[in-house]
């Protein structure tokens, strides 16, 4: 059977004139449902709603669950800071969700992965925090939101031995595209830091317990853009899906 994997949107609540205006609207780049379609899984949108039963019940139904980026930014208020920066924050309906899904798969050991604001998510949801702006605060870090296509490389990441990570991409130097501003600044205590960028911003992180969690895993970069020409980006999916099918 090939594995249901639950796929959170970004999400409109009526203030956004690029998705949808005033009415409420979910949001979801194409690349990260045709990444599961196209290598074995089945993907399937979820609503973001507020009631645990719905939440149990969708929750229940997935073999794994692929959380994604977002151009809004988490609230600083959920790892304990003012919003410092005039950056867009991410409607409550969607971190709220995420935040208590999150929560569920590290109860479970569902299988997990994060891209991008989706890693940002798994680590403020089990406790970590965040650097809000990168540019801001680490004056001398590469600019990570790279002025070229998704599409493309823009730099490499060190991957940690003996990770998850070092075990699916079989690669110590790994190259990566880049587009975000913020990056983990505290790693959440039930997860380890498993990639960094030259300039030291974390670039992976994963669960602590491999034996708990086989698959939790989070990724800065966009292996959804990448994974249809580059055979190490469509690892990170292949095993996401294996571990999804164990499960």
């Amino acid at each position: 059977m090939k594995p249901l994997i639950g796929v959170t949107p970004d999400f409109n609540a009526g203030d956004r004139k690029d998705m949808g205006g005033r009415e409420p609207t979910y949001f979801l780049r194409a690349r990260y449902a045709r990444a599961i379609e196209e290598l074995g899984g089945v993907p399937v949108i979820l609503p973001l709603t507020d009631d645990p039963a719905l939440q149990r019940r969708l929750f229940e139904g997935l073999d794994g669950l692929l959380l994604t980026g977002s151009g809004p930014d988490l609230p600083p208020s959920l790892y304990g800071e003012r919003q410092r920066y005039t950056f867009r924050v991410m409607s409550r309906q969607r971190y709220a969700f995420e935040q208590a899904l999150v929560g569920r798969a590290m109860k479970s050991a569902l299988p997990v992965f994060g891209i991008c604001g989706g890693m940002q998510a798994i680590n403020v949801a089990l406790g970590g925090s965040l650097i809000q702006d990168i540019a801001a605060q680490l004056p001398k870090a590469l600019q990570h939101r790279a002025p070229g296509p998704a599409t493309e490389y823009a730099h490499a990441v060190r991957v940690t031995p003996d990770s998850l990570l070092r075990r699916i991409t079989r690669l110590a130097r790994l190259r990566v595209n880049s587009s975000h501003h913020q990056s983990i600044k505290t790693v959440a205590p039930s997860l380890v830091a498993t990639a960094v960028a030259p300039d030291g911003v974390i670039e992976a992180i994963e669960a602590a317990d491999r034996r708990r969690h086989p698959f939790f895993l989070g990724v800065q970069w966009h292996p959804e853009y990448l994974f249809d020409r580059y055979a190490v980006q469509r690892r990170l999916f292949d095993a996401f899906l294996r571990a999804a099918r164990r499960g």
